[in-house]
């Protein structure tokens, strides 16, 4: 194991336990040790392979969120605009809102990861 992949390991083991979202310089405060330039890059290939989701917060802060990969049709998220928290959700109803949109307006949605904003009830609204 060379000492870059110790490295990508460390990034990913932070990511991976992230409850909320997070930004590149939440990782690097953890683990100063690894170069920002490392994480940057394991980040932007986790995004290009859907494994983590990337987003401009209302501050104008990149933010990014792991979610776990599904193959069931009926998986997707709920996420707090408030408090950040992701809620995994098995529903069968999510496939009637994918055929409505692949039919009605000829948009395929991505099975794995569907996120839907808004308030969880502890936050309240």
């Amino acid at each position: 194991m060379t000492y870059n992949t110790k490295q990508k390991d460390k990034i990913l083991d932070i990511i991976m336990k992230k409850e909320h979202e997070f930004t590149i310089k939440d990782i690097h405060t953890e683990i100063p040790e690894v170069g920002l330039t490392t994480i940057y890059r394991l980040i932007d290939k986790l995004v290009e392979n859907n494994s983590i989701n990337k987003y401009i917060g209302k501050d104008n802060i990149t933010y990014y969120q792991y979610l776990e990969k599904c193959d069931e049709d009926n998986h997707f998220y709920l996420k707090c605009e408030k408090c950040g928290d992701i809620i995994h959700i098995d529903c069968d109803c999510i496939s009637e809102l994918k055929n409505h949109i692949l039919n009605n307006h000829k948009f395929k949605l991505n099975k794995d990861h569907i996120i839907i904003n808004g308030i969880c009830d502890k936050c309240g609204d």
